[in-house]
């Protein structure tokens, strides 16, 4: 987590509304802090608060990859304003809807922020506390604002920018905050959240504020290098060859057909060297692709995973990764499946570490035999899950993005990828890696499968335990709503042979489901009809 951010408001005396209006949101890649203080001698000070809010909250969401952030940040000024300004003349015949704002926008190690009116913007850096804001004000000790949005056609807005440190405290605020505390006040306030800041302010005056009090703290935990990963200025090789020397490192072979992963060779020892696809040289898109992929590498620090790091002095844009020696999982089962000791244990790895990218609101994408090495640590044979490059963010994806003879059926029908759809891809690559076969067939790219009943695990490997293959069979289970929902469920089945309960097909006879019910009523009605046939015999 990169920010901890809070919002928080009270309404002057015993009002239950105020005219203020107020939020923060991370977007990806931005934090973005509002508060707009309706003027209250305005008639429509607090609707203007509320739309300009709104308004920034839902096109910031969706602003023009092709603007800067001065350029965005300064457009929506504007535009919000000329609106707000003709529906005011529209409504009430003069300007009325009107209302201050003050935002900040935090992108990487910069902070953009720009305000109209008097609502404050401060920086608590160092335990000292720095105003950023300009008051536009009659008199410096006047109430008189000279300029609010929808006030006039044109707006002025002040716009500053600024680096951020970690443990930097950005602290966005209606002017109600400070007539009631002093900058001394607010510094050793502001340790605290938004609430605390908010209610320490009403304490003051016996929990009568004067005017409405707002404010939004944002906490910079650590800097998102994500923006500074795409901000150095590293070119992107279009050809690369054997023997060739990139920063230390000698390019050995490609490792995969497109010629983007290298293995390579530094002072003895073995690396693998991943480069952008060329097309991130004008695809922006492509580009950030590849800065997420590296940068996932680098932070998922587990033994699941290939440790992988971004050289600091690099020449040219790629990260390294360790290499491992071993197999894949597919070349070992092309020779024979696995014995039942170790699919239990590639069962039990594979929830592991969905379960540790879950931590990070991450999924795999693509859990499939062929991105899973088996490797040998201290003499043991153990996994690795490789291609950070199929990582995404959980319910990001609502494509066929990933191998089609993995994907659950939702997945070809535009659902999200999920928890349940992870556990399907773990399912089918145990039923694979146990029985050589797919549970539904190989499915073509594009093709629009439909899932019939699969084979049961048994019938094609006899020595797999029933219980084990009532796990692998309810994690295929084409029907979601049968399926394991979470990882957790999956994991404690795994852990807990005994407590796991038989699958039966939802289409199978009751004998096939129930056996010992149905020969139990079949033994009490044979035994009743004896006793009646008795009964008639000696009548």
């Amino acid at each position: 987590m990169h920010y901890k951010t809070s919002a928080f408001g009270l309404a002057k005396g015993r009002d239950l509304v105020g005219d203020d209006a107020y939020a923060v949101r991370i977007y990806d890649d931005i934090v973005l802090g509002i508060v707009c203080d309706g003027v209250g001698s305005a008639e429509g000070g607090q609707e203007a608060a509320k739309r300009v809010v709104n308004y920034m909250l839902a096109n910031f969401k969706n602003r023009p990859k092709s603007w800067d952030l001065e350029k965005t940040i300064l457009a929506f000024i504007k535009n919000i304003n000329e609106i707000l300004y003709k529906e005011g003349l529209a409504e009430y015949e003069r300007p009325e809807l009107l209302t201050t704002l003050s935002m900040v926008v935090i992108q990487g190690n910069r902070l953009y922020s720009a305000n109209v009116g008097d609502s404050p913007i401060y920086l608590l850096r160092d335990e000292k506390l720095q105003k950023l804001s300009f008051d536009h004000l009659l008199e410096e000790d006047s109430n008189v604002i000279t300029q609010a949005i929808g006030m006039s056609e044109e707006v002025e807005p002040y716009f500053f920018e600024n680096f951020i440190h970690p443990k930097d405290k950005i602290l966005i605020a209606s002017d109600g905050l400070t007539a009631v505390l002093d900058e001394e006040k607010i510094r050793s306030k502001l340790k605290f959240d938004a609430s605390s800041l908010v209610k320490a302010a009403s304490k003051e005056v016996q929990d009568d504020l004067p005017d409405d009090t707002s404010a939004v703290v944002i906490e910079i935990k650590e800097i998102d290098t994500r923006t500074h990963l795409k901000q150095q200025n590293l070119p992107i090789p279009t050809k690369l060859k054997e023997g060739e020397v990139i920063d230390g490192y000698r390019l050995i072979k490609p490792l995969i057909q497109n010629e983007r992963t290298w293995l390579v060779e530094q002072k003895g020892k073995k690396y693998v060297m991943k480069f952008p696809l060329v097309e991130a040289i004008e695809d922006e898109a492509a580009l950030d692709n590849f800065i997420k992929e590296a940068w996932n590498a680098k932070r998922l620090k587990a033994g699941f995973f290939p440790k992988a790091v971004i050289p600091k002095n690099r020449s040219r844009r790629y990260y390294i990764m360790e290499y491992i020696e071993g197999e894949s999982l597919k070349d070992r089962i092309k020779k024979r499946p696995l014995n039942i000791d170790d699919g239990i244990d590639l069962a039990k790895f594979l929830i592991k570490a969905s379960s540790f990218l879950l931590k990070y609101n991450l999924v795999h994408g693509d859990i499939k035999p062929e991105n899973i090495i088996i490797t040998r640590r201290h003499g043991k044979e153990v996994y690795k899950l490789v291609d950070f490059g199929s990582i995404v963010d959980i319910f990001s994806i609502t494509s066929r993005a990933g191998t089609p003879s993995y994907l659950a059926p939702e997945r070809f029908k535009g659902e999200p990828i999920s928890e349940a759809t992870e556990i399907f891809a773990i399912g089918v690559t145990l039923y694979e890696a146990l029985t050589k076969k797919f549970p539904y067939g190989e499915i073509e790219p594009f093709q629009n499968p439909i899932f019939k009943r699969a084979k049961r695990v048994r019938e094609l490997n006899k020595k797999v335990p029933g219980w084990f293959e009532a796990i692998i069979m309810r994690a295929i289970e084409p029907q979601k709503e049968r399926r394991y929902q979470h990882y957790s469920e999956m994991d404690f089945e795994l852990s807990n042979p005994e407590k796991v309960k038989p699958y039966f097909d939802p289409n199978a006879s009751l004998i096939e489901r129930e056996p010992i019910k149905v020969y139990k009523a079949a033994f009490v009605i044979s035994f009743l009809l004896n006793l009646l046939l008795l009964f008639l015999l000696l009548k």
